[in-house]
């Protein structure tokens, strides 16, 4: 589905994170990844996973350095020319703000978390658009408590709802020149990422016992990426689709 296409996965932590089971099925799938590491101590973990696929672009990305960004797109520019999809999969707040009240959030945290989980795919979006000549796909990974309150999930839900917001407003701004903008929601999946997130144990189990379908795991997540990635979504965009057995359908 993917033979031909060359595009960026953002967030891969280690083997159990979403993004890297997303890059895995694309790279299945046909695609020629590019990918990245947060800093040094998550190189170790992160590159033989992209050596495991081939990756013709690695470097180091901490979006909060506007100076990596642009070094990536650089690359990328250089080496391929074009860039068909991108996959967002990154998120952050303070662990004080993160375990606090809402209410209780500090500024800088707030800022913080809205930055790196939100405003760098906004980033990405403008240094992807001029190399998206033929159109292309932007995917980014969302999660319920952007649309309902879940417990614990605490600054994440408004910072997510943002999210969300942004990926309509992309896909209204870049749909005339093809380019596509999408969510994806993944169930609630134990990854290194959310296990900051107090009592997820429980939203795990929870979801694996509620779900009409059960629980999900990183697996199920990189079939729907492909599916963004590739031509067969030509005309979605502004979607938010969930990943999660089902459970978004409950009350």
């Amino acid at each position: 589905m993917l033979k031909g296409k060359k595009g960026l996965v953002i967030g891969i932590g280690n083997e159990n994170s979403i993004a890297w089971a997303c890059a895995k099925a694309m790279y299945e799938a046909g695609a020629t990844i590019g990918g990245t590491w947060l800093n040094d101590k998550a190189r170790p973990y992160v590159e033989p996973l992209l050596q495991s696929v081939d990756a013709e672009i690695q470097l180091p990305l901490d979006v909060s350095h506007e100076s990596q960004l642009e070094a990536l797109f650089e690359a990328v520019t250089e080496r391929w020319g074009q860039l068909d999809f991108l996959l967002h999969s990154i998120a952050f707040a303070p662990k004080a703000d993160l375990h606090g009240r809402v209410v209780d959030s500090s500024v800088e945290g707030f800022l913080q978390a809205m930055d790196i989980s939100c405003h760098s795919f906004i980033r990405m979006a403008r240094l992807a658009e001029p190399l998206m000549k033929d159109g292309g796909s932007l995917m980014t990974m969302s999660y319920l408590g952007g649309e309902e309150v879940v417990p614990n999930y605490g600054i994440m839900g408004p910072v997510k709802a943002a999210l969300e917001s942004t990926v309509r407003y992309l896909a209204y701004e870049l749909g005339g020149q093809g380019i596509r903008v999408n969510a994806i929601s993944p169930g609630t999946i134990l990854t290194r990422a959310s296990s900051g997130i107090a009592s997820f144990d429980a939203l795990v189990e929870e979801n694996a016992q509620r779900a009409p379908m059960g629980a999900v795991n990183i697996d199920d997540v990189g079939p729907l990426s492909v599916f963004f990635a590739s031509d067969g979504s030509r005309a979605i965009t502004g979607a938010n689709v969930y990943v999660d057995g089902g459970y978004n359908i409950l009350n």
